[in-house]
């Protein structure tokens, strides 16, 4: 029997930039009753990285934050009023340039980390080094999805884990031969781990138990090269 459990942490306070976010993680768990076991996936949200990186910013007006967004853009690919499609300098193309108002004092904006992907390294370093267990790590934020209502968390940095699985060259179960099939694991995990973690519920990290996924690769590998975008 296939079996996957999830855990939402809570007891992490509000986080300041210069943290020790990896000790509030620690202390999180125990307070919570859980042991990391080896292939757990910690998953962090990118608020509380974000916050605690510094990437906070000041916006005392609309147009403060119209030229926030424009800053973070490195292409615009649609504009409706104020809602801009954005490229970011991380190749991620979001709403706004993922420069969020949500869960941060009014007047504020959070800002996605600098490098996502080398978040997530670190924090799977430190927190591997304490617990004593192998763990990988995924940093999440929301995103839409063109042609489909509704938001899902998705992975945008990653560390300890393929977040790729390959299936292409095998066979389903009728034997057909897969030609494009690759699963975006991390997504998957990501917005698994929403569902205990919430919107505003306070609880910015989740742990994965049951999956065998660890390996090597970036949530950057995740992004579609332009040349195989048929939408750009």
């Amino acid at each position: 029997m296939t079996r996957v459990e999830i855990f939402g942490i809570d007891g992490i306070p509000e986080i300041q930039p210069g943290d020790d976010l990896v000790g509030l993680i620690l202390t999180a768990l125990e307070g919570c009753g859980v042991t990391l076991m080896a292939n757990d996936v910690v998953v962090v949200t990118h608020k509380v990285v974000s916050k605690q990186e510094g990437r906070v910013v000041e916006i005392p007006t609309q147009d403060a934050y119209r030229a926030l967004v424009e800053d973070e853009s490195v292409s615009v690919l649609r504009r409706r009023g104020d809602l801009v499609i954005a490229r970011t300098r991380h190749g991620f193309i979001c709403a706004n340039a993922a420069v969020d108002r949500s869960n941060v004092a009014e007047g504020y904006a959070l800002l996605l980390p600098i490098d996502p992907d080398r978040s997530a390294h670190r924090i799977r370093t430190l927190i591997s080094r304490s617990a004593g267990v192998e763990v990988g790590v995924v940093i999440t934020d929301t995103f839409g999805r063109p042609w489909r209502r509704g938001l899902v968390d998705v992975a945008i940095g990653v560390s300890g884990i393929s977040p790729i699985l390959d299936l292409v060259g095998t066979t389903d179960t009728y034997g057909n031969v897969l030609n494009v099939t690759q699963v975006a694991v991390v997504d998957e995990i990501a917005a698994a781990a929403d569902l205990v973690m919430g919107k505003a519920s306070a609880i910015p990290v989740a742990i994965v138990r049951g999956l065998s996924l660890a390996g090597e690769g970036r949530a950057v590998d995740l992004v579609r090269p332009a040349d195989e975008d048929l939408f750009r």
